[in-house]
């Protein structure tokens, strides 16, 4: 199949590269300096140009805390750039895969998320986000909204937003102390991972829609750095804190995980457990991957 992938120079965007070749699709993986996914036209000619049969959108505005002060920037490139991507595979035939977020959601459950719960964004980077679904979903016949959390990727290192586990190491090399919250709980999710089953998506055909394609297991932030420690084989003092106590500029959801039911159900596997996730990071880190991406991130 032909594939065009917007947002390459990413950490999620390097996983995808990197599987969609070796299943033996064709693709045209494009970073920003090839195409702004900002400017419809530019977007329009990519699609008209390779012909895709899929579209797979990795780009975004993913600076949490900064879209509070760059309203502008996050809705451009995680609200009206999905439209025009949506907008041009809808006209071009071709199927968009868009990657969402867990904090499209409020956090007042206490159970995982599912794809029937109602969103309620409490920061502007969660309503950008929130906006490119619903471009997607209905301006484009054939698309795949996957909603996702805190993806760590072994590419993540080598952009200049890095990942949580990269925060995690960065600091206990330092010798530093790590205050880490405890009353945020998600669902990570391990970049590798996920990028093989989003193109599992994309070759079985599921039917189309939104579906939520995360971590798997429920963890506090806190819980998931001393796992991360633990799978480096470090030693690092971390001090569990309040969310009150560990205070950002944008509201975050204090509960924000997501079940993966509804892909399971549609033949997607299971993720793996978080220590199999951290082990084969860790392999891959060590691995050093080359390529290293500088620049303004575009990973979802």
């Amino acid at each position: 199949m032909r594939a065009v992938l917007f947002g390459a120079s990413g950490q999620l965007g390097r996983d995808l590269a990197r599987e969609c070749r070796a299943r033996g699709h064709a693709l045209a993986a494009l970073q920003r300096c090839d195409c702004d996914i900002g400017e419809e036209q530019a977007v329009r000619r990519e699609i008209v140009k390779h012909r895709p049969d899929w579209v797979i959108n990795a780009a975004a505005f993913n600076l949490v805390d900064q879209a509070e002060s760059e309203p502008r920037a996050a809705l451009r490139d995680n609200a009206l750039a999905v439209r025009s991507l949506a907008q041009a595979c809808r006209d071009a035939g071709a199927t968009l895969l868009q990657f969402s977020t867990d904090y499209v959601f409020d956090g007042g459950k206490s159970i995982p998320y599912t794809e029937r719960d109602l969103p309620g964004p409490r920061s502007v980077y969660g309503v950008s986000k929130l906006a490119g679904e619903l471009f997607a979903r209905s301006l484009c016949p054939k698309h795949y909204v996957l909603r996702v959390a805190g993806i760590y990727g072994p590419w993540g290192r080598h952009t200049r937003r890095g990942n949580f586990p990269e925060f995690v190491l960065r600091l206990a090399a330092e010798g530093r102390t790590l205050q880490i919250v405890r009353d945020r709980l998600a669902t990570p999710t391990f970049g590798t991972a996920l990028a093989k089953r989003s193109l599992d998506v994309l070759e079985l055909g599921i039917p189309f829609g939104l579906y939520h394609l995360a971590g798997g297991e429920t963890v506090s932030w806190y819980a998931f750095a001393r796992e991360v420690v633990r799978a480096a084989r470090c030693s690092a003092e971390i001090v569990p804190v309040s969310s009150a106590e560990h205070a950002a500029q944008a509201l975050r959801p204090r509960y924000s995980a997501l079940s993966n039911a509804r892909i399971q159900a549609a033949g997607i596997a299971r993720m793996p457990a978080i220590e199999d996730c951290l082990r084969e990071y860790m392999l891959l880190r060590r691995r050093d991957p080359a390529g290293r991406g500088r620049g303004r991130p575009q990973s979802a």
